[in-house]
């Protein structure tokens, strides 16, 4: 009877570290496999979207320079209200104040070349030699510009834009920051790299 008892007992324990190791391999199995869902470094160089919260950000403030989509810099802006009031005051000074040139989807090709008037997206490489702007969103004279609104300075060769990307005259860079494709998956929640609906 002692030795049935165990014999049971042994049974028992040998089942259970059995169970225990087997769920073990099933969990490490599994791990490196969802693991796998998400994109690779190389999809997201490639240009896999990628997903920003922007729900902390506040009026006037920018999230980026931001190394994330395609390897290249995303600039996101929540423009406040005074900066969208005089956005359009100096479009005489711009190269392109419609964003005629493709540099921007066509959602985006309105006076503010945003899907809402207070956040801006933009790819934050400057279309003269790729180098990446200075935010500057404080109104008020600066060295390069004495009657400066606010915008992006690219301090390399001294090329201007303004609070929507759009470039000034008689600077090197040629054209508008681009705009890059993206969508807001909520209020909070923005993705770029992809265009709503489009798979």
């Amino acid at each position: 009877m002692r030795e049935r008892s165990a014999n049971t007992r042994r049974r028992n324990f040998l089942i259970g570290a059995t169970s225990v190791v087997g769920a073990a391999g099933v969990v490490g199995a599994a791990v490196p496999f969802v693991g796998s869902w998400n994109p690779s470094a190389r999809a997201l160089a490639a240009g896999a979207p990628i997903k920003l919260d922007i729900s902390k950000l506040a009026p006037g403030e920018i999230l980026g320079p931001l190394r994330a989509w395609r390897d290249r810099p995303i600039f996101v802006v929540k423009r406040s209200e005074e900066m969208l009031m005089k956005l359009n005051s100096r479009n005489d000074r711009l190269a392109d104040p419609d964003s005629s040139r493709p540099q921007q989807p066509e959602y985006a090709k309105n006076e503010t070349r945003s899907i809402r008037p207070d956040i801006l997206v933009l790819e934050g490489l400057c279309t003269h030699l790729g180098c990446s702007p200075q935010f500057k969103p404080v109104v008020k004279p600066e060295q390069f510009d004495t009657e400066w609104l606010g915008g992006f300075f690219c301090a390399c060769h001294g090329s201007k834009f303004d609070l929507a990307g759009r470039v000034y005259s008689g600077v090197p860079a040629p054209s508008n920051l681009k705009v890059p494709p993206h969508y807001y998956e909520s209020d909070a929640v923005i993705v770029i790299g992809k265009e709503e609906g489009v798979v």
